[in-house]
């Protein structure tokens, strides 16, 4: 990416070395949401409880989930999945879910760079762009970086939940580490790829903005897990596709070879790989951010078109 002539947000709130809370959503690659995690994760981890150990099984995972501090929001992340009400449908994408590897001396201030350059390339994005396509003002969320675990207004947040949007406080939480596990355990190097995982979580504050976050929720409020699960599927892929038009607005910032960066990023994070990779089988019902077809489908619609409008994900088939 082309970032050197970037001006850098002040957007950014470091509270790495601080510490916090266990718990929380993301990427879903979303993880917002993601899977790069709490909406989808918990629906589906109660599901598979239920179904291997019965009602037992279900009250030791409350009492498990309790003595850990995963309760503190668990109403919300019932509620549904995606970055709607609480973080992003959970996937253990953080460095410390598998003994990832640390940032490197002199990286840390490096991926604060990136990230605020990141972050006022979306600003000034959709600072033009939400007016003049939705008649909305955009108001600049705030990014958040922390290291191991933080709080968050959704509830905690640890590494291995990865990057994800909270609306409650409009802030998008990100352990900056997890560039590494994009990168060494799904094989997805790279800074566009990397500026993806940003512009997705981006993505989740405009359908905030727009009004398209509550009213999922609140479809999700009388759905059934599996309708909830399907909801949350067509937020996340909005969310790919509004990251692409992030990208389409910016050709300045690409070098050649960046949009596949961020193809080989969709394929890699795509609830049919990482449910195969983790348990051998895929579950359709069960996904919480999209196929990997469907996740790069989103993501080239939105760079090709360049319009909100184009990332309808609600109406028809996605």
């Amino acid at each position: 990416m082309r970032l050197d002539d970037e001006r850098e947000s002040d957007n950014v709130e470091d509270v790495r070395g601080q510490g916090g809370g266990f718990g929380g959503g993301g990427f879903g690659f979303g993880g917002g949401g993601g899977g790069f995690g709490g909406g989808g994760m918990l629906p589906m981890l109660f599901g598979f409880v239920l179904s291997r150990f019965g009602c037992g099984g279900v009250v030791v995972l409350f009492i498990v989930l309790a003595l850990f501090g995963g309760l503190g929001n668990l109403g919300a992340m019932l509620g549904g999945g995606g970055q709607v009400g609480q973080p992003q449908a959970g996937r253990s994408f953080g460095p410390n879910s598998d003994g990832g590897t640390p940032a490197a001396p002199g990286q840390e201030d490096s991926d604060k760079r990136f990230v605020r350059k990141v972050l006022a390339s979306t600003e000034d994005t959709w600072t033009r762009l939400l007016p003049e396509q939705a008649n909305v003002r955009y108001v600049d969320p705030k990014r958040v970086l922390f290291s191991g675990s933080t709080q968050s207004g959704c509830g905690g947040a640890n590494a291995a939940t990865g990057p994800f949007y909270c609306p409650a406080d409009k802030k998008v939480y990100l352990d900056a580490s997890f560039f590494n596990e994009l990168s060494q355990r799904f094989g997805a190097p790279g800074q566009f790829a990397d500026a993806y995982v940003i512009a997705h979580e981006i993505g989740h504050h405009v359908q905030d903005l727009l009004g398209i976050s509550d009213k999922a929720q609140g479809a999700m409020d009388r759905a059934s897990p599996r309708q909830r699960n399907a909801i949350s599927v067509r937020l996340e892929l909005q969310a790919d596709c509004l990251a692409g038009v992030w990208a389409a607005a910016n050709p300045q910032l690409l070098d050649p070879g960046d949009v596949d960066q961020a193809v080989r990023a969709a394929t890699a994070i795509g609830d049919d790989r990482l449910q195969q990779a983790a348990q051998g089988t895929v579950v359709p019902d069960s996904f919480t951010h999209g196929s990997s077809a469907q996740r790069v489908h989103w993501l080239q619609t939105g760079l090709q078109a360049g319009r909100i409008d184009a990332c309808d994900t609600f109406s028809g088939g996605v």
